[in-house]
């Protein structure tokens, strides 16, 4: 293969993405797709599993350097963890790592999450392929 098709098919290639799903709602599947869709992109993805704190989110976010964080959040309480979650990485000076979230976001929210500072809101008619190009961009 050569470096500019292996580029091409691996956009985030030495990239660590931390994968995260704060709060009580206990469905998984969507993360894990969009985590293995991040890693078949070339990369390093730290899956945190079910129910963390967005404290707990902020810190494994610090402790493992990683490029970004993904949130995924089902559960209708986005609004609230997004904010808790930022405000925890600004206390332990990270608000430069970008967030994304995705999974069941009304319309009328993603605009304020985005003023909130979220670098990209995916819903599960988004592609595979345009969440890690988004991804992608931002960490370009």
């Amino acid at each position: 293969m050569n470096p500019s098709t292996e580029t091409a098919a691996t956009p985030l290639r030495g990239k660590r993405i931390l994968v995260a799903k704060p709060g009580l709602d206990g469905h998984d599947v969507g993360a894990k797709v969009v985590a293995l869709a991040l890693r078949d992109a070339g990369a390093d993805v730290i899956y945190t599993g079910l129910r963390k704190t967005p404290g707990y989110i902020a810190r494994v976010a610090v402790d493992e350097d990683v490029d970004a964080v993904g949130l995924s959040i089902l559960s209708g309480s986005h609004n609230e963890l997004v904010a808790d979650t930022l405000e925890q990485l600004r206390e332990l000076q990270a608000a430069d790592i970008p967030v994304f979230v995705g999974g069941t976001i009304p319309a009328p929210d993603q605009q304020a999450l985005r003023e909130q500072g979220v670098r990209g809101v995916f819903t599960s008619d988004i592609p595979l392929a345009d969440v890690v190009a988004t991804i992608a961009r931002a960490l370009s």
